[in-house]
């Protein structure tokens, strides 16, 4: 079953703390800047340099590190406010879904992002991606390449 955290004010600061640890923690650089390529890298910033799924993925591993379950941290592509596709990471919790993003250092409920949401993890399978409506619902499920 999937399982959303409880908000509570120290998960908040907990969550607030790990989403300004790694937004100071990594170098801001684009794939083709740092791997020669466009290609999509999603791994861990090894040298503290990376792309937004970079940053997702590390506040990810510290979020779990940190005792929270995978059900409620999942990656999550977006359109952001230039219209450019965009990778954060969305904490599933009693009180609504909140944005962990290296744009900014405050966390955010999702409707206040100003982002398209376009796809984000499965709770129940992390290798599946399922689609999103604007009003913060999933629809049909997407395939892993997707």
């Amino acid at each position: 079953p999937a399982a959303n955290i409880k908000l509570t004010a120290q998960n908040l600061r907990i969550l607030k703390r790990i989403n300004q640890k790694a937004n100071s923690a990594i170098k801001p650089v684009s794939n083709f800047d740092h791997w020669g390529t466009m290609a999509d890298h999603w791994d861990y910033p090894v040298d503290g340099k990376g792309d937004c799924k970079i940053y997702a993925l590390y506040k990810r591993k510290l979020l779990l590190a940190a005792g929270f379950p995978r059900q409620a941290l999942l990656m999550t592509v977006v359109r952001d406010l230039d219209n450019e596709g965009h990778t954060i990471l969305t904490v599933k919790t009693d009180k609504g879904d909140l944005v962990l993003d290296n744009l900014v250092n405050e966390i955010r409920p999702w409707n206040a992002t100003g982002y398209y949401f376009v796809k984000r993890q499965s709770q129940q399978n992390p290798n599946t991606w399922v689609s999103i409506n604007q009003r913060g619902g999933t629809s049909k499920r997407l395939s892993p390449s997707s």
